[in-house]
């Protein structure tokens, strides 16, 4: 999918990867681009940034665990912009903990994580299936391929986001709707660099497995992948190399991984 003149909402916005992509889709000559996050007051930093630089951008605050907040942000792209084109759901939690983490973790890193995905097709698929014409775009994790020791709700709900976007592309693909999961592995963000800094070995694992990018790194490689209509956007190549190795020998590439410290 080419980029210009589509109407455009990122979830997640505010900073990081999804201020990156929200800026990198504005410089594409997006119709409109739609930066949502929890926290307002930094989406509408980030829009404000892409109108000065001759862009079309609103601020819109939403929940991304709330079904409800997120009809009203398709809403209010509709009202702005008209019909959204690209969703990119790419909001996401950690903790950091392990299977013994908190019945809250575990809730919230799969409303976050999982049921975000859920609810944004199901409020957004069937128009652009009508269409035949839309684009999902899910930021997911190279977690979801390869595992997060460390993070037990990070990584198994990361690995589900992963299915539900194979199961939306094997669905709606022949419908014209397009799916990507974007996987990143290390990413200089708020997410991922205080805990490398404090030591967590979660975030340590990320770290030893290539060299942390940039989010404007991560969002080029994300308009690449979206305009070459990749399943899998893998910022990182070793990633490719990394899950090859795990399909070709599950258990051998558990072996390695435990070999290797991670």
């Amino acid at each position: 999918m080419e980029l210009a003149g589509r109407v455009i909402v990122v979830t997640g916005a505010a900073r990081g990867i999804g201020a990156a992509l929200a800026c990198r889709f504005a410089a594409e000559g997006a119709a409109g681009v739609v930066v949502s996050d929890l926290d307002l007051d930094a989406a509408e930093v980030v829009a404000a940034r892409i109108v000065a630089q001759g862009s079309n951008a609103v601020a819109v605050r939403a929940d991304v665990s709330s079904k409800d907040d997120l009809k009203g942000l398709v809403l209010a792209a509709k009202d702005h912009y008209g019909p959204v084109d690209l969703f990119c759901s790419n909001a996401g939690v950690a903790f950091g903990t392990g299977v013994h983490a908190s019945g809250d973790q575990w809730a919230t890193s799969w409303e976050v994580n999982v049921m975000q995905h859920v609810y944004a097709a199901q409020l957004v698929v069937p128009a652009m299936a009508r269409r035949g014409e839309g684009y999902l775009l899910i930021t997911a994790s190279a977690a979801g391929l390869l595992g997060a020791p460390g993070d037990a709700p990070y990584s198994v709900s990361k690995h589900a986001v992963v299915g539900l976007a194979e199961w939306l592309a094997l669905t709606y693909r022949p419908k014209g709707v397009k799916v990507s999961a974007l996987c990143p592995l290390g990413v200089r963000t708020a997410l991922l660099e205080p805990a490398v800094l404090a030591g967590h070995p979660a975030a340590l694992a990320i770290a030893a497995q290539a060299p942390m990018l940039e989010p404007a790194e991560v969002a080029e490689a994300a308009v690449q992948g979206v305009r070459d209509e990749d399943f899998l956007i893998l910022p990182h190549e070793s990633v490719r190399e990394r899950y090859a190795r795990k399909a070709q020998d599950p258990g051998r590439w558990i072996d390695e991984m435990i070999a290797e410290g991670l």
